[in-house]
């Protein structure tokens, strides 16, 4: 006989996601109060040449805001605390490369007309220009993914990495970031699973060969 999942209450999914994104804003919105003028400047490669800038993108962007809250809302329960854990390793990482190594590039002036360049012009009001490196909309798109992910659910896994795919690779022709942030990103995001894992496995040797 199979055993139900035991639900976790919606409160306790939010309140993980309170604490783990909003350690990530936290992160964010501290740090990217420093000067641009302090800040590495980051030089376009040969892939970020590839995109040409599309304000149109915006829109892909911003469904970030609709991905990470899904994680919370719908990853199975024993997922939920390990992606608010894997979100406070996240900013910790990112705040220490945003300290010792802050980052800028050259933002383009959007000359496009329309609701996706107006839209465009109101995040650029408020988003930070410093801190490109690593891309946090990088690293907690593949988190919530890893979250997400169910094994013999073809469908959905795949539907799931296509929206997380698009949103990974829209930072590039919004020019919001380069592709070395997008590499930084997912490789903070790797590095924020394996550390959890790691303290995790000490954490249960340590309650096992407690007296």
């Amino acid at each position: 006989m199979t055993e139900t999942p035991i639900q976790m209450p919606l409160s306790s999914r939010l309140t993980s996601m309170v604490v783990g994104w909003g350690a990530i804003g936290i992160t964010y919105t501290i740090s990217g109060q420093r000067d641009a003028a302090t800040a590495h400047l980051l030089t376009p490669t040969a892939i970020d040449l590839w995109f040409n800038f599309n304000p149109s993108t915006i829109w892909v962007y911003m469904s970030f805001f609709v991905f990470v809250p899904l994680g919370f809302l719908c990853a199975p329960s024993h997922r939920v605390k390990w992606l608010s854990y894997v979100m406070v390793i996240s900013a910790g990482g990112a705040g220490i490369i945003f300290g010792f190594f802050p980052t800028t590039m050259e933002f383009p002036t959007v000359t496009q007309q329309g609701v996706s360049a107006e839209a465009l012009k109101l995040l650029m009001r408020y988003d930070a220009v410093v801190n490109c490196l690593p891309s946090l909309h990088v690293t907690l798109t593949c988190l919530v993914l890893f979250a997400l992910w169910e094994n013999g659910r073809l469908w959905r896994n795949l539907l799931l990495s296509t929206w997380a795919l698009a949103i990974a690779i829209s930072i590039l022709p919004l020019y919001r970031h380069q592709f070395v942030d997008f590499l930084a990103g997912l490789a903070l995001a790797l590095f924020a699973c394996v550390l959890a894992a790691g303290l995790k496995r000490y954490r249960l040797v340590r309650r096992v060969s407690a007296p």
